[in-house]
């Protein structure tokens, strides 16, 4: 269980264990299967973000790929706190990309990349999820390694930080969409409220709002011992 002061969205796990997709995964594309290739981040082009972008959006597709790099781990992160489980994460992620390299001629620059590319990549995950519940789920049985549907060993002890990941995994996808899409874009996107706001395009006080009933619910969840949640400022962790 997580302790009390502990980050609510601290970096997702892909543990054996961790909740898995019951949909369907859809047809990769030979774009997707480019787009797919950043996975870590790694050292690379130095340039500035607003330098990249320029670049980019004059065909550089070195740099739309060095954007790429920089920010397919944060933008896995949010998918994948939001989504609750891998499957659709790598769907949503999958498609923001792809969204982010056909819209970046649209980036008017009004507001950093970072926020820019957290709404494409927000609004992905959120109609993944859609698309997600109109689909019937699929009849497989529950034991089945290869199609992802193992039901978790809990007779061996978990370690403590998966354990925690975890129950805090099962919590957030307990909350509702509107309370668990803006605390996730702030303790693990790292964006404050006023870029909430136009991510999510509703106002900063609603932000607010919603992040504060969310975290109160959050606490309820994990039960005793975890009524302090984590001081509102934004996690470093990706």
């Amino acid at each position: 269980m997580p302790r009390a002061g502990t980050c609510w969205c601290g970096s997702p796990t892909s543990a054996t264990g961790a909740r898995s997709s019951s949909s369907s995964r859809r047809p990769r594309s030979a774009a997707a299967d480019r787009v797919g290739r950043y996975a870590p981040a790694i050292a690379g082009d130095t340039r500035t973000d607003e330098a990249l972008v320029a670049a980019a959006q004059g065909g550089d597709r070195a740099a739309m790929d060095a954007l790429l790099r920089r920010h397919h781990e944060r933008i896995w992160a949010v998918c994948r706190r939001l989504a609750g489980n891998d499957a659709d994460a790598a769907d949503a992620t999958q498609e923001a990309m792809l969204l982010i390299v056909r819209r970046i001629g649209t980036f008017d620059g009004r507001s950093r990349f970072t926020t820019w590319a957290h709404r494409v990549a927000t609004n992905a995950c959120l109609d993944e999820l859609r698309r997600r519940k109109r689909r019937p789920a699929d009849h497989l049985p529950d034991d089945d390694p290869e199609h992802g549907h193992a039901t978790p060993d809990r007779s061996e002890p978990l370690d403590q930080a998966v354990s925690e990941r975890m129950a805090i995994d099962e919590a957030l996808a307990a909350l509702p969409e509107d309370f668990r899409t803006p605390i996730v874009l702030r303790d693990l996107g790292g964006h404050d409220y006023a870029e909430i706001a136009a991510i999510l395009d509703i106002p900063a006080g609603t932000v607010r709002s919603r992040i504060a009933r969310g975290r109160a619910r959050l606490a309820e969840l994990l039960g005793p011992g975890n009524q302090s949640p984590a001081p509102d400022r934004p996690s470093t962790r990706p």
